[in-house]
């Protein structure tokens, strides 16, 4: 009988947030694969708890993942764990989720700390419904590709980003989505935590000036009708008319303008129609 994948949580910062039932678990399995051994290590001695740690990172995920998922199989229990937060979440833990579940290896989650979901609740944004999106590309082209797919998203996007790349990022978004409402929180639950509400155009002013430290949280708002100025539904408008007068029949018109700029294809065909008829 085969062993089970323990999807442990660990503290993303302060080491009281970690659950007795995660210790526990790290007691208990037979070892842990950690994304760091040199980070896990420092945890488990805190903890008082000696147990074989095994690499498994984003280089050696596939012949890591294979000596794992072999070890559980033939009826040991491991508990994957990442550097800080919930393994998994933009973390290479996802490879070795997705191969135990492929394997029919049963598969525990042990919440628990979760960076992108403290500084949700810490936004002030709605986040009724919410979109989780990463790290953005370091390719200048997959990077802006990337944002451009989101440019209509109504939902609040997160996005993790790093210090060194987090005033590039500002402004891509900036460029891309106008100037929108911004959260942004660093080094949550420890010493210099800190979150600031702004604007995108008031993020990007204050970090030439603000050297950035830590790693960045940035909960950024999705777009709404109240952000659809009369001014751009009239840009939007004139594009769709301009397709008329090419030849496109009015639907036709109102369509592909409106997945051009995510625009609503109604609202723009009954003011072509409207514009015709006056």
């Amino acid at each position: 009988m085969s062993g089970t994948l323990y999807i442990v949580a660990t503290p993303i910062g302060n080491l009281g947030d970690l659950s007795q039932r995660a210790s526990e678990i790290m007691s208990d399995v037979d070892f842990i694969a950690a994304e760091d051994t040199r980070v896990s290590r420092k945890l488990l001695e805190y903890l008082k708890i000696k147990k074989e740690l095994v690499s498994y990172h984003e280089h050696n995920s596939k012949e890591s993942g294979d000596k794992i998922t072999s070890r559980i199989l033939a009826g040991e229990s491991c508990a994957l764990v990442t550097d800080a937060g919930t393994p998994g979440i933009s973390d290479p833990g996802e490879r070795l989720i997705s191969k135990c579940a492929d394997l029919d290896i049963n598969i525990v989650s042990i919440p628990g700390p979760c960076a992108a979901i403290a500084a949700l609740v810490l936004s002030a944004l709605p986040i009724g419904r919410f979109t989780f999106e990463g790290f953005l590309s370091t390719s200048k082209k997959s990077r802006f590709a990337h944002l451009d797919e989101l440019k209509t998203e109504k939902r609040t996007m997160v996005f993790y980003e790093a210090p060194h790349k987090i005033k590039r990022t500002l402004n891509d978004m900036l460029t891309v989505f106008g100037d929108r409402r911004i959260s942004i929180s660093r080094e949550i639950t420890k010493i210099y935590e800190e979150t600031i509400r702004l604007s995108l155009s008031e993020a990007v002013l204050l970090f030439e000036e603000k050297i950035p430290k830590g790693e960045y949280v940035l909960i950024v708002e999705g777009i709404s009708e109240s952000k659809d100025t009369q001014e751009d539904f009239n840009q939007v408008l004139e594009k769709a008319t301009l397709y008329v007068s090419d030849g496109m029949s009015l639907m036709d018109a109102a369509k592909k303008a409106a997945e051009e700029s995510g625009v609503s294809k109604n609202k723009l065909y009954n003011a072509i129609l409207k514009g015709q008829q006056a």
